[in-house]
């Protein structure tokens, strides 16, 4: 089943946020209408705000409240995808030259930070202080995620306990937001909107781990990225943790050295020690586990199409391979 089908039940609402996006992207500075209108016309799977307009007409949301803030929810993740791509050094995201890549590094944070500061505007727009709460939250912990994987970076002897929180942070408090301000939009008390919460903690875990297994094991061509970009940050993801817990001296030795060095060079031997372990059965299994998890939670959320298809987007979160 493909994305656009999954998210039949919210395809007006979807095309009504691709409206918004324009029109609140809009800036008296030439610079930030052209990097706003190159990174929007990217493309992109648009998964959060689909999240959030999803659990909202589940819960029997009405109304336009729940398309702008999917806009707010789309405004910040693609001001991180901004300013992780400086930090970075990527010059390639969905098959495309980065903002930073084509404007350089200053034009792109520049332009992450007035999606950031627009965002709030939006908030203070729906007049909803629980608003202001979830999303101060959030951002406030992707930029402790980003700052930790930072320091994470080079460092072999980094854990799976460290790991998922980093993922944790930078990646499901998003989703998290999304998924209580859907809840919130629909006017769910404290206990759904928890619950929602950790719907969206759970499929935003998965997702972040299937991301970080498809950097060794994707088709470039379908995800616009190269093979082994983590690998050339010193990026220590699970497949590579796992393997070196739980495979050969000599695989740990060269992937703890890979990790040290950004060597993407090594990049064939590493693919082939992650392949000869079960680094990759074991990063799907523990999404998976996620997924179920999320799955779980849907049972308290009226039948519809709306919980189908979330049922459904968790499903495609862990099978995707893009």
């Amino acid at each position: 089943m493909t994305l656009s089908t999954i998210l039949a039940p919210v395809a007006d609402d979807m095309v009504r946020v691709n409206v918004l996006i324009h029109e609140h992207l809009h800036s008296e500075v030439a610079l930030i209408n052209r990097i706003g209108s190159y990174i929007t016309g990217a493309g992109g799977k648009r998964l959060r705000p689909a999240l959030l307009l999803l659990i909202a007409r589940a819960l029997g949301a009405e109304g336009e409240r729940a398309r702008l803030l999917a806009v707010v929810i789309e405004f910040i993740h693609t001001a991180t995808l901004l300013h992780d791509d400086v930090v970075d050094d990527a010059d390639l995201r969905r098959g495309r030259a980065t903002a930073s890549a084509v404007w350089g590094n200053a034009g792109a944070v520049l332009s992450g930070d007035f999606l950031y500061s627009r965002s709030f505007q939006l908030m203070v727009q729906a007049g909803d202080m629980s608003v202001m709460h979830i999303m101060a939250d959030a951002t406030n912990a992707i930029a402790e995620g980003e700052v930790q994987q930072l320091i994470n970076a080079h460092d072999p002897d980094v854990d799976e306990a460290r790991y998922l929180r980093v993922i944790e942070l930078k990646t499901a408090r998003l989703f998290e937001a999304a998924a209580a301000l859907g809840a919130v939009c629909a006017g769910g008390d404290a206990a759904q909107v928890e619950r929602m919460r950790g719907f969206g903690h759970a499929i935003g875990m998965a997702y972040q781990l299937v991301d970080d297994l498809l950097d060794y094991i994707a088709d470039p061509q379908v995800t616009g990225k190269n093979i082994g970009a983590d690998l050339a940050e010193g990026k220590p993801t699970l497949p590579l943790i796992y393997t070196m817990v739980n495979g050969s001296r000599a695989d740990a030795a060269q992937i703890r050295a890979a990790i040290e060095n950004g060597a993407s060079d090594h990049l064939a031997s590493v693919l082939a020690a992650v392949e000869r372990g079960d680094a990759i059965p074991y990063t799907r299994a523990l999404a998976a586990r996620y997924r179920d998890e999320a799955l779980a939670i849907l049972q308290d959320v009226p039948a519809g199409s709306c919980r189908d298809a979330l049922e459904e987007m968790a499903t495609f979160i862990v099978t995707r391979v893009a």
